[in-house]
């Protein structure tokens, strides 16, 4: 099957292909963090399907060059670091270690680069960028001194968000000094100083003051990737109207086509609510991990719903994701006590030459996340009944091992290491097994009581008792 993705352009399913057909390279870009909180639960939904899509073209032998930009000047961040009374970089710096801590525990692949907005050298970027739409009649210095986009003069403008122009009208969101602009979706490129700034500022050809978040991302993106993007990504709330900003500002100075595919990711919904601090249900990574929940299970509860769907975070669900979990683990324990019999010289009839794509074709329709995991569920359960009448041979139980070692360089869900068992737990399960061997099969269960007790579980096998620490 042809890899397959939802064009939010076209809003069409299309077929997949690298603007250089002769290459295997593959750049995207993806809307990153805006630094002024910690990135909340919500976020990770959008940076975890973006990780999804990059694990998968690379296992469909595509080279990604992905760049993730860093949001570390807007109104929030200004407003930030004055109520704090600290100086912008280092308000800033404080969210920008969370969030790579908040990555490294959900197993996101880092970008290849993280470009922040307040280098220098993109701040030149968006001042030349800005000083072309000028020179080309696209963009104007209004009475109030900032810069804005002329969106009458872009045609394309509103094609991504499927958006009339016309219908747009003042609201109480505009600020009052946004009426000196032609016209009320004009967006500024370059903002004026003022007091509210204070020692946030550049100076430009037009005085001193700040880039718009919009020219942020379209500096960034061609300053690292070139003119052109094979894949841009973000969550619905990106497409307008930050994405179509970013269309018209990237076009209109380069006159090409600035990404080929456009994905988006559905909103994140708690208990079927939109997550606000209000209504008490605001979590972010940390606030998981306090409830007892791993990184690893918080990535499997973000990833298991299909991208443009939207996700439900429940309790519920993450006690769902830790069970989804627990299978899996004892799945592999199973498949490698099975194989761990394996010898080459029997290899010939229990060896699976071709597995199933069923998997990799899921993800190739549109990363079908939801029918790649019930391919998966369901050989758990095949390969189970099979191991549980010893009718799977240790060479197929090694060829699903070595099944598993590639979807799971996709999802990235396995154990890092075994639980080390502690001295006592190993002196009851001796003592358990001797009781089960004189047939003290009261004792026995006394014993595996005393050991879920202090976080373990012993399971029962044909090649004698297996320990596992216990997941509550």
């Amino acid at each position: 099957m042809s890899l397959r993705f939802f064009n939010t352009y076209s809003r069409q399913l299309e077929e997949f292909t690298p603007r250089d057909p002769t290459s295997r390279k593959i750049d995207i870009y993806t809307c990153g963090p805006t630094v002024y909180s910690r990135a909340h639960i919500g976020n990770f939904r959008a940076y975890m399907f973006e990780d999804l899509l990059q694990r998968h073209l690379e296992a469909r032998g595509y080279a990604v060059h992905r760049v993730m930009n860093i949001t570390d000047v807007d109104d929030k961040t200004i407003r930030g670091a004055r109520e704090a009374g600290i100086p912008l970089a280092k308000f800033t710096e404080q969210f920008k270690q969370a969030f790579f801590e908040d990555i490294e525990t959900l197993r996101i692949k880092p970008a290849d680069e993280f470009p922040a907005a307040t280098d220098q050298r993109y701040i030149d970027k968006m001042i030349a960028m800005i000083e072309t739409l000028m020179s080309r009649g696209l963009a104007y210095q209004a009475d109030d001194k900032s810069v804005y986009f002329r969106i009458n003069k872009f045609p394309n403008y509103g094609k991504l968000a499927h958006f009339d122009l016309s219908e747009l009208k003042p609201t109480g969101r505009v600020r009052h000094d946004e009426y000196d602009k032609e016209h009320i979706g004009d967006f500024a490129l370059w903002k004026a100083w003022d007091e509210e700034d204070g020692e946030v500022g550049w100076d430009s050809p037009w005085g001193r003051g700040r880039p718009g978040w919009h020219i942020e991302c379209s500096a960034m993106a061609t300053a690292l990737l070139g003119d052109q993007i094979d894949i841009h990504c973000g969550g619905v709330d990106n497409i307008f109207p930050h994405h179509e900003a970013e269309i018209a500002q990237s076009e209109g100075v380069t006159g090409k086509k600035f990404a080929r595919m456009w994905l988006h990711c559905a909103h994140l919904l708690v208990d079927g609510q939109k997550m606000a601090k209000s209504l008490v249900n605001f979590y972010t990574v940390p606030d998981v991990l306090a409830k007892g929940y791993t990184g690893r299970e918080l990535r499997y509860a973000l990833l298991r719903v299909h991208y443009r769907t939207q996700l439900n975070f429940t309790w519920e669900g993450m006690h769902e994701a830790r069970e989804s979990l627990e299978r899996i683990d004892d799945w592999l324990m199973r498949l490698r006590e099975c194989g761990a019999s394996f010898q080459p010289a029997n290899s010939g009839s229990g060896q699976v030459e071709n597995l199933p794509h069923n998997f990799d074709d899921a993800l190739d329709d549109d990363l079908n996340i939801s029918a790649a995991l019930g391919f998966l569920f369901e050989t758990i359960r095949e390969t189970n009944r099979a191991m549980d009448v010893d009718e799977l041979e240790a060479a197929t139980a090694n060829a699903w091992l070595s099944w598993w070692e590639r979807i799971n360089r996709v999802l990235d869900l396995e154990k890092e290491t075994a639980d080390a068992i502690p001295p006592e737990i190993s002196r009851l399960a001796d003592e358990r097994a001797r009781a089960r061997a004189e047939k003290n099969f009261a004792r026995s269960d006394e014993l595996r009581d005393q050991i879920a007790a202090l976080g373990w579980q012993v399971r029962d096998t044909k090649d004698g008792q297996k320990l596992a620490r216990r997941r509550t």
